[in-house]
């Protein structure tokens, strides 16, 4: 049986993803409406760029080039979304302030999460965003520049399903939703092996790219937890009916992503560092209501968690 809240709120987003991809628009009268609220003011436009840091940067730069996932709508908030053309979310503003800092602006091009890194490689991008943790295995192919902290957590239906996850042995028997090429992926691979030493049925795991699926699964009964970022999950717990925390499994340092040895790198972390002495920074999570995911100092290359 279907759960309507969370049916509602998977059908709004799959209407605005088609939106964006040329199907069912607000000017059709026939196409399905929604009105989500979030946060609009202007927290970055008055920040002073910084030149001692803009001398940073190579010689001459006055745009770089950031590759990052297209989220339409505003279901991917509070990191990103796209209303009226326009982007939004937190990953934005930081992005945004980052620039002014610097003295410069981003020309975005929008990739997927699994070829951003592999583009940063290649010189496609010289920097990537995605809320992109920490890992051993990407330092050694990016180097890291810090502005957050997020972490891997559960969320699943309020009226259903388990009360609490925040191991992997709490999985078992469980069907878990979660996205490809990310830590959550890394994380249910190696960890597959417990539930049978602990003898229980092992977990089932869905890949998808695309949240709208995940919270239709998730009404529909065939989703019983969804394993994503903390910041986000928390999030939507209280955006998305019917839908409830579960818990926190790890905590890992979130940072802009840049070729090894770049000097973009600690360019980037400097004008965090600023951002953050200054009070902008906290400017920023207090308008997407994120404060407790900010970092004290933007670090090059923390030591991994993961």
């Amino acid at each position: 049986m279907f759960r309507q809240g969370v049916l509602a709120a998977a059908l709004a987003a799959s209407a605005l993803a088609l939106a964006a991809c040329g199907g069912a628009t607000a000017a059709d009268p026939a196409a399905p409406t929604t009105s989500v609220t979030y946060p609009t003011q202007d927290v970055v436009s008055a920040i002073q760029a910084d030149s001692t840091l803009r001398a940073e940067l190579p010689a001459g730069t006055t745009a770089l080039t950031l590759g990052t996932t297209l989220a339409p709508g505003t279901a991917g908030l509070p990191h990103s979304g796209q209303v009226d053309g326009k982007y939004v979310g937190l990953d934005v503003d930081l992005r945004n302030a980052v620039a002014k800092v610097l003295g410069i602006t981003w020309t975005v091009q929008n990739g997927t999460f699994e070829t951003i890194i592999p583009g940063v490689q290649n010189g496609k991008y010289d920097i990537g965003q995605d809320n992109f943790g920490v890992t051993a295995a990407r330092e050694k192919v990016v180097d890291f520049a810090t502005y957050l902290s997020d972490g891997q957590s559960f969320l699943g239906p309020a009226d259903h399903g388990p009360s609490s996850v925040k191991t992997l042995e709490d999985l078992c028997g469980l069907t878990v939703a979660t996205s490809p090429g990310s830590t959550f992926q890394q994380i249910l691979t190696s960890g597959a092996d417990k539930c049978a030493a602990a003898g229980k049925k092992p977990y089932t795991v869905q890949l998808f790219s695309d949240s709208a699926p995940i919270w239709l699964g998730l009404a529909n009964g065939k989703v019983d937890v969804y394993f994503g970022p903390t910041l986000s999950l928390k999030y939507d717990e209280t955006h998305v009916p019917n839908t409830k925390f579960l818990g926190q499994f790890s905590s890992t340092p979130v940072g802009f992503v840049t070729g090894k040895g770049s000097p973009v790198a600690k360019a980037v972390s400097d004008a965090v560092n600023k951002l953050i002495k200054d009070g902008d920074y906290g400017k920023i999570l207090a308008k997407w209501g994120v404060e407790s995911t900010g970092i004290t100092q933007s670090t090059v290359n923390p030591t991994p968690t993961l």
